[in-house]
């Protein structure tokens, strides 16, 4: 069946990148795809129309499967037992459709909403609130049961609810299915669903189409195909079908001869031959990954497996797997829970193990007051407002984890195409045959001709927007930009108005909008055009003013890569022809010595050590004659050169910026693409992945092709100094090797990607990043989180952000652990106190610390949780996952606050109960008793027990609102924690004031204590304490004592030196 024909437009070409290969004068090369670089070209056994195809290898039975791509098409055709020409009988396609299943891709796997709901208690402090709660109510105390129930139902509704909002994402691969395609079956042409294809079916390919299934190419022309999402490769890339591989390990983007499903035909037609279907897809093959349990290995026992599953169930319940501060949480939360299991024990001891009721919900309340119970619902509150104000920065949180492990990153490996550049081609470069060279700079906007300045020869841009007349180029130059317009299929306009050029309704690709701007076209072409635009010299401009006609046009072909058209001028009878091609197909059609042949060799390889694609462009004006239009041949002879074209896809103006502060921040920028090393190493140069610093030892292994990285062993990359900065040509097992490197070395790592490809590396990353915008719906769903804006400075963002919740939960785990050691400060002193009866009286109720760690605590907390950023948090290395949140300082500073806060509680409790201050109520004189059952009811003899604890209540309540403010800076004093803004006497109020949400919890806090005191029936029947007058004068103290202890506290270390901040003076 033959391919009919199609208009095609100039292919993306590329061999400079491989190194010039010298074209034999005369005739040009034969067929051969540019993206395959020169050790894989020696590997083609054979052409089309080589006598080679006789000679391929035949596979014996019961071998295993061949590759496809080592085989001509008639020996696949014989081990496939199909016909290109006629494709599958339909009932051997029914058999075999029942043989090997549905061409059907399995998503990854996702969460159910049992999953997710276990995920949200599946850690160690739920746990312990859990047997809290149990223990309360087997006690009967349904109060304080009641209130852990809700705060344990609190935590587990909005992490559920934020957990399946991000699990609602689409399956992803079945949007990259083909829902239908054309096969030939009993030779006829039909149009089946996707899924019923076969190996052995003959699939037809038009512009446009996704491929259902992986194919051998065995008929088509000019076809290319657009496998970003798989390979990695920036442009598309020209399939040959003649061309058979000898290697069987060629690269995925190599194999020039194949089709893989989930790619987009972006030119040509086709037609390939079913090789893979499925799960058995390169795209199915990566799903795999996704699906497979990485704890599952084929080489243990079955009692050793079942014995895997259970220690792996227990650490997952335990919230022992995680990010480094779920686990140190957890670990956390095993320790409270010893340490509450044995304060639970000195109290059994003190009452010499006589456990009735009253000692049991002694021993219980000082449990409760070991345990954070709000650290949880502060912590998931705290991430999911982060989440928001990441969306702002372009970042979508899927999992609330990730957002806190991002901050702790130590490496970032980032794509290259889309991310750290704009994923479309701009011209970048021109040199002209007199010596000339034009450099487009600062384009943000591709396909905005105004966007960016053009500098001729290093001189600085003549006029606004790199806009320059036709009447002041040279006429090299603008000859050169008329071969650019002209010699062109692609169109570009403002996205105001329609296109004019007739190319528009001839084009193979769809129109993307950039900006204001759209563009119809290849990505080659559509670079070229607005280049010749900049300079008002658009087809449509140049064809008006010079009043030129179309002849005829010789298209481009993979067989010859260049294309010429032939225009003719009204009254004249010489026609101009433009040739534009790569450069080794044009040196043997050029009218030049060859001094000057070896002068645009020179060039184009300094072109592309620069990473840029490099074109040639020539021109000639002759008599017109029939055979110009007829034969190619005549045409394309005696050109006369122009000049050279260098295009690129640009970095991102950002993306230095970024890269330089993640440099400063300690962090290392690796890139890994599915590019050429050249346009690699040339990019990472350009955005200061690769510097002017790297050591000799250290830039030996900057730059690695993924082959070389490959074929090292474990052993061997973990001997190198330091991992490679770049490297190329990367495949999804080449990124999955970075990331376990990365971890063997105690790295924390971040992936992104946008890809298929990039899957199995975003699940194996300790975060991973897709892109939102250019991302497959697979990448998405295997990563943590989704950049909108598809930009690398956004992950710079990302980082900013989980830092500050670093910093932020540092800050309110200072806070409720400061409690907390109050607290059981407070009672384990308390054991002491002994009423009538001998038992121990609580110096504060179990409802007191519960209101004082859920309702008090939680809020001010969630406030702390919503500071700002601290001014030198870019400025400072990542901080140690090993230590985590617990550092040193934090750990001291907590038993100091403490201790200040306990001991001042206790100075509270005492005051009230050993000095006669009942007689200023005219009461009897109960000073220096504990009265008899005041823990269970009231009772007359309570009155002094009750005012002492409302007294120590009150001091803890506002103890715990002035360490809000305190721990705001760990070592700044309240009074001057932001000299760079605030200064005087009153710069505490704006302090306090700066942080409103925290002001509110202040405020909030302090007003409500005086309800919780003086209500009546609820103080005395619920909190077990009542009104007090004269005390206050207690707490007043209390509170003035305390803030002197942690001034003098922070001033001790300011001394010392500790927590100066970094200067900002240097701000990047």
């Amino acid at each position: 069946m033959g391919i009919e024909d199609q208009p095609a437009v100039e292919e993306s070409t590329e061999p400079p990148i491989c190194g010039y290969i010298h074209a034999a004068t005369g005739t040009p090369p034969g067929p051969r795809n540019q993206d395959v670089t020169t050790s894989i070209t020696s590997s083609i056994t054979g052409l089309s129309n080589s006598p080679q195809r006789e000679k391929a290898v035949s596979y014996p039975a019961g071998e295993n499967y061949p590759e496809p791509h080592t085989l001509a098409v008639e020996d696949l055709e014989q081990f496939l037992k199909t016909d290109v020409k006629h494709g599958l009988d339909s009932r051997e396609a029914a058999r075999r459709l029942e043989r090997d299943g549905p061409n059907k891709v399995e998503g990854a796997q996702g969460l159910s909403v049992w999953k997710i709901l276990l995920r949200q208690v599946s850690n160690s402090l739920t746990m312990v609130l859990i047997i809290v709660m149990a223990l309360s109510f087997a006690i009967n105390d349904y109060i304080e049961g009641g209130v852990i129930a809700a705060v344990i139902s609190l935590n587990i509704i909005v992490g559920f609810v934020q957990d399946y909002r991000a699990e609602q994402t689409i399956q992803s691969l079945y949007a990259l299915s083909a829902p239908t395609c054309k096969v030939i079956r009993s030779e006829q042409i039909v149009t089946i669903k996707a899924e019923t294809l076969v190996k052995g079916d003959i699939v037809l390919l038009n512009v446009g189409d996704i491929v259902p299934a992986d194919l051998r190419l065995a008929d088509g022309l000019n076809l290319s195909t657009d496998e970003a999402l798989l390979t990695g490769e920036s442009l598309p890339i020209s399939k040959h079908p003649g061309v058979v591989l000898s290697d069987a390990d060629v690269p995925l983007g190599d194999r020039v001869n194949m089709l893989y499903s989930a790619s987009t035909v972006t030119r040509g037609r086709g037609k390939g031959i079913v090789v893979a279907t499925g799960m058995d897809t390169e795209v199915g093959k990566i799903a795999q990954l996704l699906r497979a349990n990485p704890g599952s290995r084929d080489d243990i026992s079955l009692l050793g497996a079942y014995w895997m599953r259970v220690k792996a169930t227990t650490r997952s319940v335990l919230g022992l797997d995680g990010t480094p501060l779920q686990v140190k949480l957890s670990k956390f939360a095993l320790l409270l829970f010893a340490l509450a299991i044995l304060l639970a024990v000195i109290v059994f001891s003190v009452s010499l193990w006589r456990v009735d009721d009253e000692v049991l919900i002694y021993g219980i309340c000082v449990g409760v007051a070991v345990i954070p119970e709000s650290l949880i619902a502060v912590l998931t509150i705290s991430m999911a407002i982060g989440t928001k104000a990441m969306a702002q920065g372009n970042v979508i949180v899927r999992k609330l984890s990730a957002l806190e492990a991002v901050g702790g990153v130590t490496n970032i490996c980032s794509d290259k195409t889309g991310t750290l550049t704009q994923g479309k081609m701009i011209t970048r470069k021109v040199w002209l045959r007199n010596g000339s060279m034009a450099t487009v700079e600062a384009c943000t906007h591709p396909f905005d001709p105004s966007s960016g300045t053009v500098i001729w020869d290093d001189q600085k841009p003549e006029l606004e927007h790199g806009l320059k007349s036709i009447s002041c180029l040279h006429p090299i130059a603008r000859k050169f930009i008329e071969c650019l317009s002209l010699c062109n299929n692609a169109t570009v306009a403002d996205g105001n108005s329609a296109p004019i050029d007739d190319a528009a309704e001839t084009s193979t690709m769809s129109t993307t909008a950039i900006s204001n701007w759209t563009a119809v076209g290849e990505p080659t072409e559509i670079a070229l055009q607005v280049f010749a635009m900049r300079f008002g010299m658009s087809k449509a401009i140049v064809s008006q003013i010079n009043g030129y006609q179309l002849l005829a046009e010789h298209p481009f072909d993979s067989s010859c890569k260049r294309m010429t058209v032939i225009y003719s001028s009204p009254g004249s009878n010489v026609v101009d022809v433009y040739t534009k091609g790569a450069l080794e197909v044009m040196l043997p059609l050029l009218d030049a010595s060859d001094s000057i042949k070896a002068e645009f060799i020179a060039k184009a390889e300094s072109l592309a050590a620069e990473g840029l694609r490099v074109l040639c462009v020539a021109h000639k004006a002759v008599e017109y004659s029939s055979t110009l239009r007829d034969t190619r041949d005549t045409a394309e002879c005696d050109l006369t050169p122009l000049g050279l074209a260098g295009l690129y896809d640009p970095p991102r103006l950002e993306t230095a910026e970024a890269v330089k502060r993640c440099k400063v921040a300690g962090i290392s920028v690796h890139m890994l693409t599915g590019d050429h090393i050249k346009t690699a190493t040339a990019i990472a140069h350009e955005v200061g992945i690769l510097g002017s610093g790297l050591n000799s030892a250290g830039g030996a292994n900057a730059i690695m092709p993924a082959a070389s990285f490959d074929a090292l062993t474990d052993a061997q990359i973990d001997q190198l100094e330091k991992l490679p900065l770049v490297l190329a040509r990367c495949s999804p097992s080449t990124k999955v090797r970075m990331v376990e490197a990365m971890h063997r070395r105690g790295a924390f790592c971040v992936m992104t990607g946008d890809g298929v490809n990039d899957s199995p590396a975003l699940k194996k990353a300790d975060v991973g990043i897709a892109m939102g915008l250019n991302g497959s719906d697979v990448a998405k769903e295997a990563a943590d989180m989704v950049l909108t804006d598809d930009n690398f400075a956004s992950i710079v963002t990302a980082v900013e952000e989980g830092r500050r919740l670093f910093d932020n939960i540092q800050k309110f785990l200072l806070h409720l652990l400061v409690s907390n050691i109050a607290q059981v400060i407070l009672l384990l002193i308390g054991l002491a106190f002994k009423d009538d009866e001998g038992q121990s009286v609580f110096p504060l109720s179990p409802i007191e610390i519960l209101w004082a760690n859920l309702i008090t605590s939680s809020f001010l907390a969630l406030g702390l949780g919503l500071e700002e950023a601290q001014p030198d948090i870019m400025l400072r290395p990542p901080h140690d996952l090993r230590i985590g949140v617990f550092t040193k300082e934090i750990i001291i500073d907590k038993m100091a606050y403490g201790t200040f806060m306990g001991s001042l509680c206790i100075a509270a409790f005492t005051s009230v109960i050993y000095t006669p201050i009942e007689e200023i109520y005219g009461e009897p004189s109960w000073h220096g008793t504990l009265g008899t059952d005041c823990n269970a009811v009231y009772n007359p003899s309570c009155d002094n027990v009750y005012r002492a604890r409302a007294t120590t209540f009150a001091t803890l309540s506002f103890l715990l609102l002035l360490t809000a403010w305190e721990v705001k800076h760990f070592t700044r004093s309240l009074f001057n924690m932001y000299p760079e803004m605030y200064t005087g006497t009153f710069s505490v109020f704006r302090t306090v004031w700066r942080n409103k949400f925290l002001f509110g919890a202040v405020v909030a806090g302090f007003v409500i204590t005086f309800p919780v005191i003086y209500l009546p029936v609820i103080d005395r029947a619920v909190f077990k304490h009542q009104a007090i007058g004269i005390e206050w004068a207690i707490v007043a103290m209390c509170v003035l004592v305390y803030i002197a202890l942690i001034e003098s506290w922070k001033a001790g270390k300011r001394r010392l030196g500790k927590g100066v901040i970094v200067s900002t003076s240097g701000n990047v």
